[in-house]
């Protein structure tokens, strides 16, 4: 091949690119949303500043969806236009399973103590 062949297929490995490329600040936005969203729920549980565990709770579970999806946008680049909406299918399918495992969760975690034998029946047996 010569030269004139290598000019005109050089420019070829970039077309049809459409992946989202994060910048310094795009990173530094991440980063200081995720140290925000990772402060407020830790506030709240050290201060007790609402009124029931399970507002916490739920306000805590509210932080996490957003965490992960500030996560998806700013570090892994992920928006409706690259790859063909491939990413946005991803991430719908991200959402689907957050939501499935915080609230099987919630679920153990509200049932665990009725369900565990009371401390006073293992007592006695030997």
């Amino acid at each position: 091949m010569n030269t004139d062949t290598h000019a005109v297929h050089a420019d070829d490995h970039h077309h049809g690119d459409s992946h989202a490329h994060g910048t310094f600040s795009t990173y530094m936005l991440g980063f200081v949303l995720s140290v925000v969203l990772t402060a407020i729920p830790f506030w709240l549980v050290m201060s007790g500043a609402l009124p029931s565990k399970q507002i916490t709770a739920l306000v805590i579970m509210a932080f996490a969806v957003v965490q992960i999806v500030v996560h998806m946008i700013y570090f892994l680049h992920m928006n409706t236009t690259s790859e063909n909406g491939w990413s946005m299918m991803a991430l719908i399918f991200t959402i689907v399973m957050v939501v499935i495992a915080l609230s099987g969760s919630l679920w153990v975690m509200n049932h665990l103590n009725s369900n565990m034998m009371p401390i006073h029946q293992m007592t006695g047996m030997k």
